[in-house]
């Protein structure tokens, strides 16, 4: 009874495989780009940190105060 349902085996077998792969592939390519948005994130975020830095030190002079 088992050879008679060859066929059928083999299509759940690939169809099963197929929905591993395309799965897999979209959790992959949602960490890479969750990845990059927060490496663009961290990018902005410490590029706007310097650019206040060099912001407030265009203001004050650019010296710090005696006893720092």
């Amino acid at each position: 009874m088992e050879n008679s349902h060859g066929f059928r085996n083999f299509l759940l077998i690939v169809v099963g495989l197929v929905l591993v792969g395309v799965l897999g592939w979209a959790l992959i390519k949602l960490v890479f780009s969750l990845f990059f948005y927060i490496l663009v994130g961290a990018v902005l975020v410490g590029g706007g940190i310097y650019l206040y830095g060099r912001a407030k030190r265009a203001v004050t002079g650019g010296r710090r105060g005696i006893g720092r």
